[in-house]
C-alpha cells in the first residue's frame, strides 16, 4: 500500500536538517562508485569514534536507542524514504544526539558515501524479504550487497541481521556462506535468550507481542578481506 506524503514534509526535514546528510549523488550505482561523494566522518560527528551503520532504519527507534546507549560510537542510519525518516530525524535533534545521523539514499549507493572500511558494524534489522524470486536482487543480503558489506567494513568487523521471516532468514545464511562469510552467532528465537543487550525495534516490539520468533545471525566477511 503507497505511504500519504506527510504533511509539511519538505518544512520538517529542513527543521531537523541538521542531523540529515546532504544526499548529493548519482542515483545510478554504478556512476555513485566511480565518483564518489564521501562523506566527511570526522568533520560530522566532530570526533574519529567508530562507525555503525543501519541500513533501512524506518522510523529510527532502533538507531536512537543504540545511540544513547553508546554514546562512544557514532551511527549512521540509512533510509530510501523521507516520508519515513523524517520521524527519527526529529527525534534525534530533539535529543541533541551529536552521535546520529540520518542519510536518505539506496542501499545501492552506499559505496559513494562511506569510504572502504569506515564501518565498524552493520545492522539490517527487519529488511522487507522481498519473497517472489523475480525480486531476489532487492534483498539485502543478496550477493551484491553482501560485496558492499565486505568493502565498507573494517578488519574484525560484522554484520548484524534480525528478522521475522524464516525463508528469508534461511536465505540469508545461506547467501553469507556461498560468499565465504563466518557465522559467529544464530538462533531461530532470540528472545527465548533473554540478551541483555538486545535493541528492539519498532518491528520487533510488534512481531514479538504476536507471538513470533525473531530470528538473529552475526557474520563476518572472509578472512583477509581487506
Amino acid at each position: 500500500m503507497r505511504m500519504h506524503r506527510k504533511k509539511n514534509l519538505d518544512a520538517r526535514l529542513i527543521n531537523c536538517g541538521e542531523f540529515l546528510l546532504d544526499n548529493k549523488i548519482h542515483l545510478n550505482a554504478k556512476l555513485a562508485i566511480k565518483n564518489p561523494q564521501y562523506i566527511d566522518l570526522t568533520a560530522v560527528y566532530k570526533n574519529n569514534n567508530p562507525l555503525c551503520l543501519e541500513i533501512g532504519c524506518g522510523k529510527g527507534g532502533f538507531a536512537i536507542s543504540h545511540a544513547q546507549k553508546y554514546p562512544q560510537s557514532n551511527f549512521l542510519a540509512v533510509e530510501r524514504l523521507s516520508n519515513v525518516i523524517v520521524s527519527g530525524a526529529e527525534k534525534a535533534a530533539q535529543l541533541k544526539l551529536e552521535n546520529l545521523r540520518f542519510l536518505i539514499a539506496n542501499a545501492e549507493l552506499l559505496r559513494g558515501f562511506l569510504r572502504e572500511g569506515s564501518v565498524q558494524k552493520i545492522y539490517l534489522n527487519f529488511s522487507c524479504p522481498y519473497p517472489k524470486k523475480k525480486q531476489e536482487n532487492r534483498r539485502l543480503t543478496n550477493a551484491k550487497f553482501l560485496d558492499t558489506y565486505e568493502h565498507l567494513l573494517t578488519d574484525g568487523c560484522v554484520v548484524e541481521q534480525k528478522t521475522d521471516d524464516k525463508d528469508f532468514f534461511k536465505y540469508s545464511f545461506d547467501s553469507f556462506l556461498s560468499k565465504g562469510w563466518q557465522i559467529l552467532f544464530c538462533t531461530e528465537d532470540l528472545h527465548s535468550l533473554l540478551d541483555q543487550d538486545n535493541i528492539m525495534t519498532e518491528y520487533e516490539y510488534r512481531f514479538t507481542s504476536q507471538g513470533y520468533p525473531i530470528y538473529k545471525l552475526i557474520a563476518a566477511p572472509p578472512k583477509n578481506h581487506r
